[in-house]
Formats: structure tokens, sequence, C-alpha cells
């Protein structure tokens, strides 16, 4: 258990890459806070998955765009596992929907910035005060931020690629402190993103056209959130790190 006594924050944390990612912790020992914004039902299932398996959980509500609401995960979190807090997954994003230029106005730009960097800046801000020295932060960048992602997800990509850029400066900021910041950038992951935004076909091709002829599973995507979190991965830090199949790599 290479994370155990260890206390882990995962916001988005109750569904696809979330839920798995949560598992995974606590797996290794972690003890997990479960943020949710509208999936009480998915964090609560989450929870309890935990707790059968032997861990050690708690569900908490929040908008990550909100300070305010940033503020009381971070002390909900305190209350329940103590001060220290070693590791901060932010999975909270999303595409919102696809439109090209014409399609967009300023408020869907500025809700999907808001969605997807601005909740890494807030959490990020907050959490990192109260990491001690081998702390981890492990973003959650995209494909899309690396090719400009398909048509109607050039907001989803710009933000992705915000990410990236960000994971980079704050590993910078932060390595002094003895805290790592990473980024791990998904291609085409079996979840309920591409249910929604991906077509069958697109999705059939995709897989195809993937070295590896298929889709990924969330549990792998948290397999590498776990190393990056753990101190199996000491000396890594600023990188992004795709998990693609070999659709795209740099």
């Amino acid at each position: 258990m290479k994370l155990a006594g260890k206390v882990a924050i995962v916001t988005g944390g109750a569904r696809d890459i979330g839920k798995a990612t949560s598992l995974k912790l606590a797996k290794e020992g972690a003890s997990v806070v479960v943020n949710y914004l509208s999936s009480e039902q998915h964090a609560a299932d989450t929870v309890a998955e935990i707790k059968a398996a032997g861990g050690n959980a708690i569900a908490v509500k929040g908008d990550m765009s909100k300070e305010a609401d940033v503020i009381n995960l971070v002390k909900k979190t305190n209350e329940a596992f103590g001060q220290d807090i070693h590791i901060l997954v932010n999975v909270t994003g999303g595409m919102v929907a696809r439109k090209q230029l014409p399609d967009m106005d300023g408020d869907f730009w500025d809700f999907v910035m808001a969605l997807n960097v601005k909740s890494a800046f807030l959490a990020t801000k907050h959490v990192s005060p109260l990491m001690p020295a081998g702390g981890a932060i492990i973003n959650f960048s995209s494909q899309a931020g690396r090719d400009g992602g398909g048509f109607g997800a050039s907001a989803y990509a710009t933000a992705k690629g915000a990410v990236a850029t960000f994971t980079k400066s704050i590993a910078k900021e932060l390595g002094p402190k003895g805290i790592r910041v990473n980024a791990v950038d998904p291609g085409m992951i079996a979840t309920t993103f591409h249910d929604t935004f991906t077509k069958p076909e697109i999705r059939t091709n995709v897989a195809n056209a993937t070295p590896l002829r298929r889709e990924g599973k969330a549990c792998e995507v948290a397999d590498l959130v776990a190393y990056l979190a753990s101190d199996e991965s000491s000396f890594i830090t600023g990188a992004n790190i795709d998990i693609n199949g070999g659709t795209y790599f740099s």
C-alpha cells in the first residue's frame, strides 16, 4: 500500500476516471475525499465502495470554480483527516458541448475555462499550503490539449492546453518546497464523456487507428495517477504524460 497514511483530495472524484482514481488511491492506503457537484449518488456509491473494501473516504459537494466551495472542501478535509493534505488530483473539467466558433459566445467560453482551468488553479492555491514535502499534485489535461481536439472542441482543447502549461509553471514554483506537480493527458478512454460527445463511428475509427487497437480504460488512467502520487515517481515533476495507446505522442 504505497500511499498508506496519506490524505488525498480528488476533485470530480465520483464518476468515470474520477471514481477509478478515488478507488485506486484508497486501495493503495490513502484516505480519500471525493469531491462532486451534481453526482451525489455516484459520490455516495464511491465512498461506500471504498469503505466496503476497508478504506477510508468522505464525499464533499462543491463547485471547484467557486473559491468559497474550494475553501469549504479543504476545511472538510482537515476536519475529517487532519491538517496535512498529501495528494491533490484535479479531475474536475469537461467539454460541456461541441461548439464551433460561430456558435460560441463569451459566456460559453468563460464557463469552459472556469470549469477546466480556474478549478485547478483554485484547488492548487488552497491545498498546496497544507502539503508537506513529498506532496503531489496531479492535473488532468487531455490529448485535445496536445493536438487541438476534434471539431467543436476548441474551447475545451484550449482550456486543457492551459492546464498543461499551468502544470509546468506550478511545478517550478512548488518544487523548492518538495511538492511535485504533473499532469496526465488521456486520449480515447471509455467513459461517459465519449458516450456524450463522440459519435460511435468516430470512436470505432479512433480505436482502430490506435496502435493498441482499442480504447483505454478508466482504471488504466487511475493506475498512472497513483504512480504519480507515490514516492515511486519522486523525481518526476512538470511532466505531461500521454496515455492514449499510441494515438498521439511527442
